[in-house]
């Protein structure tokens, strides 16, 4: 197994290297997003060929993993060739903490290096030999599933709302958009809590935990939901700030009826 995570390490190391040279040539570090969301969909099927488990167990959880990766690499690297040479503004803010490619260079292994940890419920289940698939792997990749195709359906209703020109300027607040600010970042979060559940049918399954807390501290607190506001905030305004008084952050709920007025979250 170690010489396989090592295998992992390096790969990432020199694929994350080659997006950045890519990026630095085309004045767009978005590509980032692109390279991190396919990483699943290199390593799990790496795993699954190279592991010593069972061979039912590592060919489901590398097509599950797969999928979600997939899914969501596509539709990011359709998004930001869209939108090139424009970048992202979450990464026009990151410009600012990181002013050099040398030092973007670090930011992009680091990513490479949090891509291989949240590969780890999938190289634990491709050295797992037990014969069938146990309950916890079942639900988790269910949930896995589940929450890939509700990512996948606030994704597209986002993508239909801002395709009409009347649109331009408002905010997404139909569909799952009218209960979350966030719905694709809640289901995000949702899919790597499958994959930890999944993870517990396999002998050191419980270390993966950090994978959903990880990344609900990302979605919640770093490049997620706080620099989403900002921007938001930034080019809608007040249409926002309203959006924000009757809308769950996070956890999708029932909107209020009215604007709240206690103060909007100042994300300064």
């Amino acid at each position: 197994m170690i010489p396989l995570l090592l295998m992992a390490v390096v790969s990432m190391a020199v694929v994350f290297w080659l997006v950045w040279i890519i990026c630095v040539k085309i004045h767009n570090y978005g590509y980032l997003d692109v390279a991190w969301s396919l990483s699943i969909a290199i390593l799990a099927p790496l795993y699954a060929l190279a592991g010593a488990g069972n061979p039912r167990r590592r060919l489901v959880f590398a097509v599950v993993g797969a999928a979600w990766s997939l899914r969501l690499g596509v539709y990011i690297f359709i998004r930001v060739t869209r939108h090139h040479p424009v970048e992202d503004a979450r990464y026009r803010t990151l410009r600012e903490r990181y002013p050099t490619p040398a030092r973007f260079l670090f930011f992009f292994e680091l990513q490479a290096l949090i891509a291989v940890v949240f590969s780890l419920p999938f190289l634990l289940a491709s050295f797992n030999t037990g014969d069938t698939l146990r309950i916890p792997e079942i639900v988790g990749l269910s949930v896995a599933a589940f929450a890939t195709a509700g990512e996948w359906l606030s994704d597209r209703q986002a993508q239909r709302f801002k395709g009409k020109p009347e649109n331009e300027r408002r905010v997404v607040n139909t569909g799952l958009w009218r209960y979350s600010r966030h719905p694709n970042y809640f289901f995000e979060s949702c899919v790597w809590w499958g994959f930890f559940i999944a993870a517990l049918g396999s002998p050191w399954g419980a270390i993966t935990i950090v994978c959903p807390v990880l990344m609900l501290y990302l979605l919640l607190n770093v490049t997620g939901i706080p620099l989403t506001e900002k921007h938001s905030l930034e080019s809608r305004g007040d249409e926002y700030r309203r959006y924000q008084s009757t809308t769950s952050r996070f956890i999708p709920w029932f909107p209020k009826s009215r604007p709240s007025t206690a103060r909007p979250l100042n994300l300064n």
